[in-house]
Order: structure tokens, then sequence, then C-alpha cells
């Protein structure tokens, strides 16, 4: 797990911060087959992924405060969910550390279904007046068809925009050949 550096807080009050406000007044706005995207989740859960479970939870968390504070919802509803969303994906990281390439793009569809089942099991169980149909599941699918569809280019932004504040990790790192010539010393015993 990488260590909390300050760039790295900077680096990711400037993602959560940005991440809300474009979904809320950009890609709120733009309706694909009857629903929204929604970047929040993907972004969570792809924080957790590159960042560990604590890291992707506590992003998760502040992300929540920040869409709940903007859109004057209950507060913390959103918290709640994008909590489970992070720490998830951090935990898959941690304990599977998945290299294959098509990963942000299920991690990216699994933080969305847990996303908007979440929040509309969490809206029910609080008595908030919503309509429980054939549509809302319509509306969940699509949505997470949708955010399917944007979840590798946004891996590959956040990806970007952390990477520098990332620590290099021990697991990837190559191994350098023998380049002296000879038996390597470990071998002459």
């Amino acid at each position: 797990m990488p260590a909390l550096t300050p760039q790295l807080a900077l680096r990711l009050l400037v993602l959560g911060l940005g991440v809300v406000l474009v979904q809320v007044s950009a890609v709120s706005q733009i309706t694909i087959a009857g629903t929204n995207a929604d970047l929040t989740p993907l972004v969570v859960a792809f924080v957790g992924l590159l960042c560990g479970s604590v890291l992707g939870a506590t992003f998760g968390f502040v992300a929540g405060l920040f869409v709940d504070m903007a859109l004057l919802q209950t507060l913390g509803l959103s918290s709640l969910v994008y909590i489970a969303c992070g720490y998830g994906a951090g935990r898959l990281r941690e304990l599977r550390d998945p290299q294959a390439g098509v990963t942000p793009l299920v991690v990216g569809a699994l933080a969305t279904a847990i996303a908007t089942v979440g929040f509309s099991v969490m809206n029910f169980l609080l008595g908030i007046d919503a309509p429980v149909s054939f549509l809302l599941l319509r509306q969940i699918v699509t949505t997470i068809l949708v955010n399917s569809l944007i979840a590798m280019p946004l891996f590959a932004l956040v990806r970007r925009w952390l990477l520098p504040a990332l620590p290099d990790d021990p697991r990837r790192r190559r191994r350098r050949a023998y380049t002296t010539g000879g038996l390597s010393p470990l071998s002459r015993a």
C-alpha cells in the first residue's frame, strides 16, 4: 500500500473535486439511452485499484461527501456506498494484483453495479419515495453498460494523473541482468 504523501493527498483532493464538478455540471446533463454516465464510482474504484483499500475507501468517503453536498442529498449516503466501491477495488489489488488488460472494465462495471444498487437500496430503506419498478432495473443495467464503455479511457486518465505521486511498486520492478559476465557471485559457492 502506498503511503499517503502530501503530493498524493493533493492529487487525490484535486481529482475528487474535479470529478464531482464535471459529473454535476456536465456529465449529468448528457443522456445516453435514457440514463446518464456516473463517473464517481468509476474514479473511486480506480483510486482503490491504484492506491489500495485504505486510500480507496477514504477517497470514496470524501468523494461521496462532495457528491452529497453538491446535489443537496442525504449527507453520507453516497459516502457509504462509495466506501464499499473503493475498499473492494483496493482489496482486489492487494489480494490478487490483477494484471489483465480488462481489469479496469470489470472493476468499473462492478463498482457501478454496487453504487447504483446500493444507492437504490439505501434510498428504499430510508423511506425516500422512489418508484421501485422495472424501469429502475432498466436504468441500473443501462448505467452499468454506459459506465463500462467509458471505464478504460477514464482509468487511463486517473492512472496518468496519479502515477507521478505513487511510489514505485517493488512487485513490478524488473530484475537487472547480470552484466559483468562470468558467473554470478552467488553461484560461485
